[in-house]
């Protein structure tokens, strides 16, 4: 196993945080835009994007574990703890590579909750409205621990808010 399949394991990886990133920016801005059947559409591909990202994830710890198992170490070893088995003028392409994985890793993971806060509160606006506009289609109890719940007597529409 070859310090390069590894590496373009994290370019694969790389590419995979980057389409998800643009996925939730284009989410976003529909969101923003109140075009809930886009918003809707580009959740399915932030689905699908979300399954190659972890396609390529899991290439990429596979290659790494050959790799450590190849160098007498532990396969479940971490990529930075194998940086001394990397040739010394690979080293820096791997430093920069984790560094901007984990980079993209934080920004899609702050991403992910600031559209979930939208997404929920755009159901939240949506549900009150429809209080407002046909209030006889809900019911407002108190639920065992004591907050107000309120149940639609209307079919539940097919957007919703994952997480």
């Amino acid at each position: 196993m070859t310090w390069q399949k590894i590496a373009d394991g994290l370019r694969a990886e790389l590419m995979a945080y980057g389409g998800l990133l643009a996925l939730f920016a284009e989410q976003q801005k529909f969101l923003f835009e109140r075009e809930a059947s886009h918003v809707l559409r580009i959740s399915g591909l932030i689905e699908q994007q979300v399954v190659v990202l972890d396609d390529s994830r899991r290439q990429r710890e596979a290659l790494v574990a050959v790799f450590a198992v190849a160098h007498a170490q532990p396969a479940s070893a971490t990529l930075r703890s194998l940086l001394p088995f990397i040739e010394a003028p690979a080293q820096p392409l791997f430093e920069a590579l984790l560094t901007e994985i984990n980079h993209l890793l934080h920004r899609v993971r702050r991403t992910n909750r600031h559209n979930h806060t939208l997404l929920t509160r755009a159901v939240e606006v949506h549900a009150e409205v429809l209080q407002v506009l046909q209030p006889d289609n809900f019911t407002r109890t108190y639920s065992p621990a004591g907050r107000l719940a309120t149940e639609s007597h209307v079919a539940a529409g097919s957007l919703q808010a994952a997480g």
